[in-house]
């Protein structure tokens, strides 16, 4: 009965090759769920972001890849033609670079799963971004996969790839618009020129930056209302960040009357330091008397404040305003206004009324 042929080889032939192809794959899916459960356990002790990747090339490793490696292990004992063992060859090289391939998109998966999680946290604008990145990158992943398979099958891929190309370069033209502004989104994420929450000035517009897209950014205006910019106009602009200020510089003038005496004008200086460095978080940088103006003598103080926050630089500049004011009283300098002063006012000629 085990002598009796099929297909060139006795019945017994073909049970050891099932048998060894059977066997082979129990073993292979045995494994891979063993490998699964010992790696994941490592990786569920480390925080780094690629932890995960030894796990999903394990578990990502498809049954029907570890089928096919067991098919061509179990082949080895029988007798076959050329034609049936390349046939076998190319199923196994197909498989393989189709598990391949598998492999990548989980892992290409697998980082952009991580880094939306952080990016949820840091900076939600981006979520959208991240996963268009993945997106491109699987789909290429997957096109290089079909021409390296059309290429084992022995089909010609240079046509193929001249005509892509052409294609492409059409496809490019046609979408140039929104393919730069694309770029300007990816150039805004990985070169940071602003976040979500920076307060930018562009041209003589000006808000709080609340949404970066892959084709334009929302910025909400002081007024209230929403401006939306093209990615592409917006980084070809000059933009002004004050979300990257670290300090503030401020600088203001006081004017006092002309009829100041000389030794009140030598003190107004240390007056306005003292005002300064009375409060907290700024740092004084000079005060002087500048100039004679038309109907005041004028000094101008300069210092910085050590926390961009605008309310916070308000604050202090009033309490500047209060201390000046309060100590010019108790000194007796006067702060000069607008004035006019008419002398000689001629007497009316004979004869005029």
């Amino acid at each position: 009965m085990f002598e009796h042929e099929f297909l060139g080889n006795p019945l017994l032939t073909w049970l050891i090759g099932s048998g060894i192809a059977s066997g082979l794959w129990c073993v292979l899916l045995i494994a891979r769920r063993v490998l699964t459960r010992i790696i994941r356990h490592i990786a569920d002790k480390s925080a780094a972001w690629w932890s995960e990747l030894p796990v999903v090339l394990v578990a990502r490793t498809q049954g029907w890849f570890l089928a096919v490696i067991a098919l061509l292990a179990g082949s080895r004992p029988l007798e076959m033609s050329a034609k049936v063992d390349t046939a076998l060859w190319f199923l196994l090289v197909a498989a393989s670079l189709v598990q391949a391939g598998w492999w990548a998109h989980c892992m290409v998966a697998s980082l952009v799963k991580s880094h939306r999680g952080r990016m949820l946290r840091e900076d939600p604008s981006k979520v959208a971004t991240i996963g268009v990145l993945g997106f491109i990158a699987q789909s290429t992943l997957w096109v290089l996969v079909a021409l390296l398979l059309l290429a084992n099958a022995g089909v010609e891929i240079t046509p193929l790839i001249a005509g892509l190309g052409v294609g492409g370069i059409a496809i490019a033209l046609a979408v140039q618009t929104v393919l730069s502004d694309l770029l300007a989104s990816l150039s805004i994420l990985f070169d940071k020129p602003f976040v979500v929450g920076d307060f930018l000035i562009v041209g003589d517009l000006m808000g709080v930056v609340e949404n970066i897209g892959l084709k334009t950014t929302r910025i909400r205006s002081l007024s209230g209302e929403q401006l939306v910019f093209s990615n592409n106009d917006l980084l070809a602009s000059r933009i002004r960040n004050f979300g990257r200020m670290r300090e503030r510089r401020a600088t203001f003038e006081v004017g006092v009357t002309y009829e100041t005496p000389r030794e009140k004008l030598a003190r107004i200086p240390e007056i306005l330091k003292a005002a300064v460095e009375a409060q907290p978080k700024t740092r004084f940088d000079r005060s002087h008397f500048i100039k004679f103006g038309p109907y005041s003598l004028d000094f101008e103080t300069v210092y910085y404040v050590e926390v961009p926050d605008m309310n916070a630089y308000l604050d202090i500049q009033q309490a500047i305003n209060l201390r000046v004011f309060s100590e010019f009283a108790g000194e007796g300098i006067e702060f000069a206004y607008p004035t006019q002063m008419i002398h000689g006012v001629p007497a009316a000629l004979p004869g005029q009324s």
